[in-house]
């Protein structure tokens, strides 16, 4: 059962709002200030808000600031005030619809209704939606693992495997310095081709392929004279 929370003054409205909700089928929760709105809604999950402007100490625009701030639930300004500015500001502060009183149940449940559809069809939209690889970001390197991706300042390096590989291990060891021989080991150990010198082919186009990206040489992996390679980390 879907949980509506209620914030009205007027005990004539309240008690309308919450006989409708019932026949309705949902749970209302029902208030008559903006103190106990916020903490009903840190002990219950409301699936939508029906919101007066005139309440007793903080009024329904302030309350309904500190309300979006909590959940992204559909808020309805249920209120007698009719000018523009007043709508306007509403809307603004993060409500999604507002009735102007007085109003009858019926129509209150449409809007309510209908506010519950758009907002279940959103969160169904961002639900199937594939979520983005945050990555590991480190100074203006980001990897991404998964996706096999490398970002420089926001802008895709393209890499072959080793590369990749390469860029990878060095970006999760910053400032840890690494001879020729570890790194092949490391990233080579299953190839049964190659020696400790390729490792110094590819650090070299990696560079090349950073300073492409970035516009000006990439100091971001260092030599390390006589000892090897590593990636550098403020």
């Amino acid at each position: 059962m879907r949980k509506v929370l209620v914030v009205e003054d007027e005990p004539k409205i309240a008690n309308m709002e919450r006989d409708f909700l019932e026949g309705a089928g949902f749970e209302p929760y029902v208030t008559d200030n903006g103190e106990e709105a916020l903490k009903i809604m840190d002990e219950v999950k409301i699936d939508a808000i029906i919101l007066a402007v005139m309440l007793p100490g903080e009024d329904g625009f302030s309350l309904c600031r500190k309300m979006r701030e909590k959940t992204d639930a559909p808020i309805i300004f249920a209120t007698a005030r009719t000018e523009d500015a007043d709508i306007v500001r509403g809307l603004g502060l993060g409500a999604d619809d507002y009735i102007v009183k007085p109003f009858k149940g019926t129509v209150l449940m449409a809007h309510l209704r209908a506010q519950l559809a758009t907002h279940n069809r959103l969160l169904s939209r961002d639900l199937a939606r594939p979520q983005v690889e945050k990555g590991i970001t480190v100074g203006d390197v980001t990897i991404c693992p998964k996706a096999r991706q490398v970002l420089l300042n926001g802008k895709d390096v393209t890499l072959t495997g080793k590369e990749f590989d390469l860029l990878y291990f060095l970006v999760q060891h910053p400032n840890e310095v690494f001879s020729k021989e570890q790194l092949f080991e490391k990233i080579w150990s299953f190839d049964p081709i190659g020696d400790p010198a390729t490792v110094t082919v590819h650090i070299n186009r990696l560079r090349d392929k950073l300073k492409n990206a970035a516009g000006h040489p990439y100091e971001g992996i260092e030599t390390v004279w006589g000892a090897g390679y590593r990636f550098h980390q403020d």
